[in-house]
C-alpha cells in the first residue's frame, strides 16, 4: 500500500463523502418526515460535526504524515541502535567538554586538586547550571549529569550543608522552559545573603580550605541578553547581565574574607562575561565551562581533579568593559519612526558601523600605529583581559616554525610542539597574518586567523608536528568602494605562529611583489569573479576606520529615526517578476525514480528527465510543506523524510522527540578540534538516522557580534574562519553517514531583537569578510547540501528572498548544490513565490506557505518551481532517505483508515434506517 496515495485519497473522498453525508442526512430525514428531522437537529449536528473533525484530521495527515509518524513510532525504533547511538553521544559530549573548558587563572598552579577530596560548592549555579540554551537549539536536560555529580563522579565529596542550602534555595523550573522562543531567564537567583550564615561558612571552612564558586548566565533564542538588570528579580540598576550583580559580589566577598586558601571559580556561561574580578589575588583559579550539556559536567570534575588536562581556548574576546566594543552601540531595539510611530516590529533597522572591527579585530588593531605597526601593550592591557584563542594548562609547551612551503597557491606552515612540562597535555597552533596596511586605503585588520590545529595528547618532553595551512588569496580584502572585488595588495605580509590573537611566538614573510585584483579571474576557490553584490545592504553610514579612530568609532547608542518613504515602501512591497521569454515546462514519463539519480552530477540531463514527470500539485507541495519534512512525491517514488532542529543535539518540537544533548556550540568551538567536530558530526548524525531522521537544522554558525545575543550558545564563535572549519567538519562527516544539515541562518542574522525582518545595513567588505564567509567554508568544504536562511533583511530585502545573496554568491561563486530551506515561515514577508524566484526553494512551515497562482500559471514561476523541486530532491537523493527509509506501511495510518471508514459506513447506515423509519411511519 503506498502512503502518499493513501494520504491523498483520504484528504479528498473523505472531506466529499462527509459533506455528501450531511447534505444526505439533512434532506432525506427533512424529506421524508419533517417532524422527524426537527427531532433529529441534534444528531445531524454531531454527525456533522464528528465528519468535520475527521475530514481536518484527513487533511492534516495528508500534509504531515512524516511528522506524525516520526511522534508515534518514535518508541518503535530500534532500541538497540538507538541506546548505541545515544550512549556514543554522551561520551562524546564528555570528550568534547573535557577540550573544550578553558583554564583562565591558575595562581601558584592552585589546580588541579590532585589532593583535595571534600569541597565546598557555592552559588545558585550548582544546582541551577546552564546546560545550554531555550529555543531550537535546546534539548530535553532531565537526565544530565548535574554540576555536584559531575563533583561526586570524579572521587570529590561535597559539604553536605551547603548541598542541602542550595538545593533548598534551588529555583523552580517548568520542564519545557529550555524550549520556550522568548530568549533565557534573565533573573538571578542567588539565595539571600543573611540566609547564607556565618556559621554556615565557618562550618565550610571547617570542612575543607576550598570553594568553589559558581556563577551561570543562560541566552535564548527570541530575545537578547539585558544591557541593563533593573528590572529582573536580584538585577543591579545600571549593570548588564553580562556583569556579576551586586548581590553576586557579595557571595563573592564572602566566600573570600571567610578564609578559604583556594578559591576557584566556575564560569558557566557561553556569553563572554566581563570577568575583571577574578584578577583578586583572593582568587586562585577559574575555568571556563560554558554549556556542559548531557555528561559536560563529568569532564569537569576530571579537570579539577587532574585526571584531565585543559585545553581550551577561548573563542572570543574577553573585554573588561563590553560597551568598548564598536558594535555595542548598533546592538538591540532601533525603530523607524515613522513607521507606525515605531511600533511596527517589522519596520526595525540594525547598523553595522563597526564595519570589519567586530571582535578581536577591534582590539587587535585598536592601539596599533599605522606606520611602524607597534602596538601600545599598555592600552591594549587596559581594555582587553583575555584575548582571543587565550588558554592555560596544567603543563607548559613550546612552539616553533620549522618549516615552510609556499606554492603558486597556499602557504604552509610546519610547527613543532613540545611538552616541557610534567604531566600530559594537549596544544593548540594558531597561526595568523597580518597584512600591509595603507592609511586610507581598504580596512585591514591587524591579525587575521588563517589556520589552527590541534595536538594529540603529549607526555612531557614528548613532540609533534603540526602542518597549518591557507591559501594564499584567502589573505585579500574584499574593496567595496574603488575596485568592488577582492584584492590582494603588494607588500610583506607577515605569517605568525600565536599563542592567541595578541602573543606571537614565532613568525616569517611573505612578499607580494604586485597587488592582484581578482575582477577578472576569481580567487582560487571561487567558481566565478566575486564582484560587488550587496548594494542594497549598504547604507550612507560613518564606518569605523583605523585611520581616523576617534573621529568613526560611536560613543553612544544610535538613536531612532526615521525611515525615507523609498525605504518604506521596499520593506513594504514584494515584488514578484515575470520574464516573458520564459518558456513553459513541459511533462513526460520517463520512468525513473529519485533512487535512481543517487550520486549522479547536479547537471546531468537525467535530472530534467525526473522533473518531467513531476506535476504542478507535488511541486506546490513539495516546495510549500517544508515544516520538518519534505513530502513525497509517488510518481518518482520519493519518500516522505523528516527533519528536526538542532544545532546542539535532536530537538523535535512538534513531536517531543528529543536526543542527547550535546554541548553549547561557544564549547565545541573551545576545543579548537576540528577532529572532534568530526565526530559530532557522525554522532549527530548516527542518532538521527536511529530516529528515522535524514535532516538536521544545524550547525548555526553566525558570528557572536556581541556578547548580548540570545543564540550565541548556538554559534562557535566570534571569528568566522574558526566558525567555518568546525561546522565543516560537523557537516561532512553527517553527510557521509547519509544526514544532510542546514546550516544556518543565511545571513548577518547576529541578534535576536527584532530578527522578525529587521533592515541590517553593512558594508560589503563586512558582509563578505565576516558573515558570510562563516557559511562559505561549509560550502566549499563541508560540501553541504542544504543551507536555511534567516528572517532578517539585507538591507531592505528579506535574506530568503536575496537573489544575490542565495543565487550570485552561494550558488554561483561558491559553487554550491542543494536546497535553500526558509527560517521559521510565517510572517507575511516570507512570501514563497518571491522566495523561489531568487534562490530559495523550501518553506519551512508544517500549515503551508503554497507559491500561489504567481508560480503556478506563470512560465517564470513553474520555471521556479521546478528549480526549486530540483534542488530539493538532489539533496534528499543524496542522503540516506532513498535507501534507509523504505519501510512498512505505518500502523496508526492502517488503523486510522479502517475507524474512518467504519465511522462513514456506520453513519451512512445509521441514516439510511432514520430515513426508512421516517418513510415507513409516514
Amino acid at each position: 500500500m503506498n502512503i502518499e496515495f493513501t494520504t491523498n485519497l483520504m484528504a479528498y473522498i473523505v472531506p466529499i463523502i462527509s459533506v455528501l453525508l450531511i447534505i444526505f442526512a439533512i434532506w432525506g430525514i427533512k424529506k421524508t418526515n419533517k417532524k422527524l428531522f426537527k427531532n433529529n437537529k441534534w444528531f445531524i449536528m454531531l454527525m456533522s460535526l464528528i465528519l468535520v473533525i475527521f475530514s481536518v484530521a484527513s487533511v492534516a495527515i495528508n500534509m504531515f504524515n512524516n511528522v506524525i509518524d516520526l511522534y508515534l513510532t518514535s518508541s518503535q525504533v530500534d532500541e538497540t541502535t538507538l541506546v548505541e547511538a545515544q550512549d556514543n553521544s554522551k561520551a562524546l559530549t564528555e570528550s568534547i567538554q573535557g577540550e573544550g573548558i578553558v583554564l583562565l587563572e591558575n595562581q601558584n598552579n592552585s589546580l588541579p586538586l590532585s589532593d583535595v577530596k571534600q569541597l565546598n560548592v557555592f552559588g545558585i549555579g550548582s544546582v541551577a547550571t546552564v546546560f545550554g540554551g531555550s529555543g531550537s537549539g535546546a534539548s530535553d536536560e532531565s537526565a544530565n549529569v548535574t554540576f555536584q555529580e559531575g563533583l561526586e563522579n570524579a572521587g570529590f565529596t561535597l559539604n553536605p550543608e551547603l548541598v542541602d542550602f542550595y538545593n533548598g534555595n534551588k529555583p523552580e523550573k517548568d520542564e519545557q522552559d529550555n524550549f520556550n522562543l522568548d530568549g533565557g531567564d534573565y533573573n538571578i537567583y542567588e539565595p539571600d545573603m543573611d540566609s547564607l550564615t556565618d556559621e554556615l561558612l565557618a562550618n565550610s571552612v571547617d570542612y575543607s580550605d576550598v570553594a568553589v564558586v559558581v556563577f551561570s548566565r543562560n541566552g535564548g533564542e527570541g530575545g537578547d541578553l539585558p544591557m541593563d538588570m533593573e528590572e529582573y528579580q536580584n538585577g543591579t540598576p545600571g549593570k548588564s547581565y553580562l556583569e556579576l550583580q551586586d548581590i553576586e559580589e557579595d557571595l563573592l566577598n564572602k566566600v573570600k574574607e571567610s578564609g578559604f586558601e583556594n578559591i576557584v571559580v566556575v564560569i558557566n556561561s557561553s556569553n563572554a562575561m566581563e570577568l575583571g574580578f577574578l584578577q583578586d589575588e583572593a582568587i586562585t583559579s577559574s575555568l571556563w565551562i560554558g554549556g556542559p550539556g548531557s555528561t559536560g559536567n563529568n569532564a569537569l570534575g576530571k579537570v579539577l581533579a587532574g585526571e584531565i588536562n585543559p585545553s581550551g581556548r577561548l573563542v572570543d574576546t574577553y573585554a573588561y568593559d563590553l560597551t568598548t566594543s564598536p558594535a555595542y552601540y548598533n546592538a538591540g531595539d532601533f525603530a523607524y519612526l515613522n513607521s507606525n510611530d515605531g511600533n511596527n516590529q517589522y519596520e526595525k533597522f540594525l547598523n553595522y558601523n563597526e564595519g570589519i572591527y567586530m571582535g578581536y579585530r577591534f582590539y587587535e588593531t585598536r592601539f596599533v600605529d599605522n606606520v611602524t605597526g607597534e602596538v601600545d601593550e599598555e592600552a591594549y592591557r587596559e581594555l582587553v583581559q583575555y584575548p582571543f584563542g587565550y588558554g592555560l594548562s596544567y603543563t607548559t609547551f613550546e612552539q616553533e616554525i620549522t618549516d615552510s612551503q609556499i606554492d603558486d597557491e597556499n602557504i604552509t606552515l610546519t610547527v613543532e610542539v613540545t611538552n616541557t612540562g610534567d604531566v600530559a597535555g594537549k596544544e593548540v597552533g594558531q597561526v595568523y597574518f597580518t597584512a600591509p596596511y595603507t592609511e586610507g586605503g581598504i580596512e585591514k585588520s591587524h591579525v587575521v586567523l588563517a589556520d589552527f590545529a590541534k595536538t594529540d595528547l603529549l607526555e612531557p618532553n614528548a613532540s609533534q608536528e603540526l602542518e597549518l595551512t591557507f591559501k594564499i588569496d584567502d589573505m585579500a580584502s574584499f574593496d567595496h568602494l574603488e575596485n568592488q572585488a577582492y584584492v590582494l595588495d603588494e607588500g610583506t605580509y607577515e605569517i605568525k605562529l600565536m599563542n592567541n590573537s595578541h602573543d606571537v611566538i614565532d613568525s616569517f614573510e611573505y612578499n607580494q611583489d604586485s597587488t592582484v585584483v581578482f575582477n577578472e579571474t576569481p580567487r582560487s576557490t571561487d567558481q566565478i569573479v566575486a564582484e560587488k553584490q550587496f548594494e542594497h545592504a549598504e547604507a550612507d553610514l560613518e564606518y569605523v576606520s583605523r585611520a581616523d579612530w576617534e573621529g568613526t568609532l560611536p560613543t553612544e547608542r544610535t538613536e531612532h529615526t526615521d525611515a525615507s518613504e523609498e525605504i518604506l515602501a521596499e520593506i513594504r512591497d514584494i515584488p514578484v517578476e515575470d520574464n516573458e521569454e520564459d518558456e513553459d515546462i513541459v511533462f513526460a514519463d520517463h520512468g525513473l525514480v529519485l533512487s535512481d539519480l543517487t550520486g549522479l552530477d547536479y547537471n546531468d540531463p537525467l535530472w530534467d528527465d525526473l522533473l518531467e514527470q513531476v506535476s504542478i500539485e507535488d511541486m506546490v507541495k513539495l516546495v510549500g510543506y517544508g515544516g520538518y519534512a519534505t513530502q513525497a512525491i509517488d510518481s518518482i517514488e520519493k519518500p516522505a523524510t523528516t527533519d528536526v532542529d538542532g544545532p546542539a543535539g535532536i530537538n523535535a518540537l512538534l513531536t517531543g522527540v528529543t536526543g542527547v544533548q550535546f554541548n553549547s556550540g561557544t564549547v565545541i568551538g573551545s576545543t579548537w578540534s576540528k577532529d572532534l567536530a568530526s565526530q559530532m558530526g557522525s554522532a549527530f548524525a548516527s542518532e538521527a538516522l536511529a530516529n528515522n531522521v535524514v535532516g538536521l537544522y544545524a550547525p548555526a554558525v553566525n558570528l557572536h557580534r556581541t556578547p548580548f545575543s540570545g543564540r550565541n550558545f548556538e554559534y562557535y564563535s566570534e571569528d568566522p574562519l574558526l566558525s567555518g572549519k568546525m561546522a565543516a567538519e560537523v557537516t561532512e562527516a553527517a553527510l557521509e553517514d547519509g544526514v544532510y544539515m542546514y546550516v544556518k541562518h543565511f545571513a548577518v542574522n547576529d541578534q535576536e531583537t527584532n530578527r522578525l525582518g529587521v533592515a541590517t545595513w553593512s558594508n560589503e567588505q563586512a558582509i563578505r569578510e565576516l558573515y558570510l564567509k562563516a557559511f562559505e567554508i561549509p560550502v566549499k568544504e563541508g560540501n553541504t547540501t542544504a543551507i536555511m536562511s534567516s528572517f532578517n533583511r539585507l538591507g531592505t530585502l528579506w535574506a530568503g528572498a536575496d537573489n544575490a545573496l542565495l543565487n550570485t554568491v552561494l550558488r554561483d561563486e561558491w559553487g554550491f548544490e542543494g536546497m535553500v530551506i526558509t527560517d521559521y515561515n510565517y510572517q507575511w514577508f516570507m512570501d514563497a513565490d518571491q522566495a523561489i524566484r531568487n534562490g530559495g526553494d523550501l518553506m519551512l512551515t508544517p500549515v503551508g506557505r503554497e507559491p500561489s497562482r504567481l508560480s503556478t500559471d506563470t512560465n517564470t514561476g513553474r520555471q521556479a518551481l521546478r528549480k526549486a523541486t530540483k534542488n530539493i530532491l538532489y539533496t534528499v537523493a543524496n542522503s540516506a532517505a532513498t535507501d534507509a527509509f523504505n519501510k512498512a506501511f505505518p500502523w496508526w495510518l492502517l488503523a486510522y483508515v479502517v475507524v474512518t471508514a467504519l465511522v462513514l459506513i456506520s453513519f451512512a447506515l445509521l441514516l439510511v434506517r432514520k430515513i426508512n423509519k421516517a418513510s415507513i411511519t409516514e
